[in-house]
Order: C-alpha cells, then structure tokens, then sequence
C-alpha cells in the first residue's frame, strides 16, 4: 500500500489544510479508500526565508533532509512538503533521498499550461520570489510572468507572516489590491505561491483565476500514491468555493 511521506509544520495551520486537500480529493467511499500518509510535523526547522536573505543563520536543510529519510525508513511512497519557499532548496533535497520527492513549483507551471494561461502573478514571500523558481519554471512551460512592485511585495509579506502565521484576521483590502495590480498588467492567472495565502483562499473570495498551490501539491501526492481523484478536482482555476 503506497503511503505518503509529509514534512509538515511550516507552518502548521498550511499543513493541517493539506492534509484536509488530501482526504477531501480522494475518490473515497469508506475509511478504507482513502491515503494512507505519516506525517512529521515539525514547526521548529528554522525559516526558509530568513535563511535565503541570510546564509550566516541556521539552515532548514540538515532538519528537512534528516525528516525525509525518516519517512522513507517508514516506508513513505513519495515525499510532500507543504511550503513553497522550502523548494528553494528542492534539487538538493531531493537527491538525499531515493523515493521521489514532489515539487510543487513544476506542478504549478505544468497545471498553467494544461489551462491555457498566457501570463501568470506570482504571489510568494520574498525568498521565493528572490531565487526565481516560479519565473524559471513558468518560462520552461512558455507562460509569461509578474511580479508585485515593491510596494505590492510588502504587502503580500505583511499577509504571510502578520496576519496568516500571527494567527490575526486577514486584512483581505490588502490582498485585493496587490492582485488587482497584477491583473490590470496582463495576469490570467494568480498563484498563491505560498502555503500561507491557501489558508486566505480557503476562507476569503479570492477570484477563481487564482491558482493555489497548495492544491496542485495535494492533488499530485493523490495521484503520485496511486489514488484516483473525485472529478471536480481534476481542474483547479475556476473553481467556485466549497
């Protein structure tokens, strides 16, 4: 039986909905239908971010390779993280194990171009936004993409980490208005490219151009292990809310 590996806790509340994606995509009809997962949650391995900007502080990786190789010698079929800004270091963590290790950032751009979208927003925190993986992974696909301005990037970090992770209400005008900058500027689609601003769109009207990369994870790892999906997750843009 294929069983999925989860580093979780970065953050925790992003894990907790995943794992909710997970049961929720599941062409499930009894307990027993449904994937089996493990998973190691884990809120202390040190922020992604903070160590993009700053080398000279504790590195995430050592934690994260060590909680995967745990997984795989419980027999994990497949690894999952879900946050985005730990993928920046995805090459290298995903050679420390010999099991595969799902990569979010491909599956967005992949999902893109299935859909037909021409120019994507990327939504994200800094670190992610800094190394570029969306913006290389979109111009694999062909797709064009943006960024918010500087002002627009404050905002978007001001969600992240003083309203989602704080644990405090959204402020949902300051969302609206960083992707209202993106779309006047040619954006099809937006990618909530960060675990983070999932938790916005599971609770907020966002807009159904809005793809949340959360989802892309959790109906790759349905897949991955071998599970089918009920029909309606098989699209993810445009989908009203549940």
């Amino acid at each position: 039986m294929n069983t999925l590996g989860i580093i979780g806790g970065l953050g925790p509340m992003a894990t907790a909905y995943f794992l909710e994606l997970i049961v929720r995509m599941t062409a499930a009809e009894r307990d027993q239908d449904h994937l089996p997962s493990i998973t190691l949650n884990l809120p202390g391995i040190p922020d992604r971010t903070a160590y993009v900007f700053d080398h000279s502080l504790e590195s995430p990786v050592p934690r994260l390779m060590a909680a995967a190789k745990t997984l795989e010698g419980l027999g994990a079929c497949a690894i999952a993280v879900p946050c985005v800004t730990s993928h920046c270091f995805y090459e290298e963590l995903a050679a420390s194990v010999s099991i595969p290790w799902l990569n979010a950032v491909t599956e967005t751009a992949r999902t893109l171009k299935e859909e037909g979208v021409r120019r994507a927003g990327i939504l994200a925190t800094s670190g992610t936004v800094r190394t570029g993986l969306f913006q290389r992974a979109l111009e694999e696909a062909g797709i064009g993409w943006e960024i918010p301005d500087e002002r627009g990037q404050a905002d978007v970090m001001h969600l992240i980490y003083q309203n989602v992770k704080a644990g405090k209400p959204v402020e949902l005008p300051v969302f609206e208005r960083v992707a209202a900058s993106l779309r006047e500027r040619g954006c099809e689609a937006l990618i909530l490219g960060c675990t983070e601003l999932s938790l916005i769109k599971r609770d907020y009207p966002v807009g159904g151009d809005c793809l949340d990369v959360l989802e892309v994870l959790a109906r790759a790892a349905v897949r991955q292990c071998g599970k089918a999906l009920w029909p309606q997750w098989e699209r993810l843009l445009g989908r009203e809310r549940e």
